[in-house]
């Protein structure tokens, strides 16, 4: 790694990633994180090799007599991948292109104000993923939360009162937090951020302007 990453995920997301437990847009940032964090990325290769042991103790499951075959049968007649040769955005880690290409000059941004905007992945309905561009030096209105709220940075970097993120760095924020992140004033901040529930809004206008965002 480049630099070094400070803000990292909790054992409950770990545990629930290496389990397959965890809806996909929550799934997509912790393996985005992942992909760029050593410290995690050794913690969720253990987590895998217990859970590996257990399935070693478990019962065999009867299975036909030409699974195998069948099984290899498919595997021959698939065609094999033919890689692309396309520049990738150093800004997108790997877990992240299936979503959204493989540079930002692709996405599709909508405005939600104060030069602040967000493209919304297509995930399934547990919990929300969205793409944020936040200018640098700009403030992100104050809010709390209604469950989780998962803030990874791409790039540039922002603070709020838990601490500064940069890129690799991911915040946990649960319902027992408020804050107000602010981008670095030296650089454009992106970030992958997830919610399973709808933000707290503290302002008028972005309450109002909530239900057509679906922050």
């Amino acid at each position: 790694m480049t630099q070094s990453i400070t803000h990292h995920l909790t054992d409950a997301l770990i545990m629930g990633y290496s389990a397959g437990t965890l809806p996909e847009a929550v799934n997509l940032i912790v393996a985005t994180h992942v992909s760029l964090c050593d410290e995690c990325r050794a913690a969720v290769e253990a987590h895998d090799a217990v859970g590996g042991g257990l399935i070693e103790e478990c019962a065999p499951a009867a299975v036909s007599k030409d699974c195998l075959s069948q099984v290899m049968s498919l595997i021959r007649d698939e065609p094999a991948p033919v890689a692309a040769q396309v520049p990738v955005d150093p800004a997108i880690p790997a877990p992240l292109r299936d979503y959204v290409g493989t540079s930002l000059a692709d996405v599709k941004w909508r405005p939600v104000g104060m030069g602040v905007k967000q493209a919304v992945l297509r995930t399934s309905s547990e919990a929300t993923a969205r793409l944020l561009f936040i200018p640098a030096g700009t403030a992100v209105p104050d809010h709390g939360h209604n469950g989780l709220e998962l803030t990874l940075v791409l790039q540039g970097a922002f603070r709020d009162e838990d601490g500064y993120f940069r890129r690799g760095d991911i915040e946990v924020a649960s319902e027992a937090v408020n804050h107000t992140p602010i981008a670095d004033i030296s650089e454009d901040c992106i970030c992958l951020a997830v919610t399973d529930a709808p933000l707290r809004f503290k302002g008028l206008l972005p309450r109002l302007a909530q239900p057509f965002l679906g922050i």
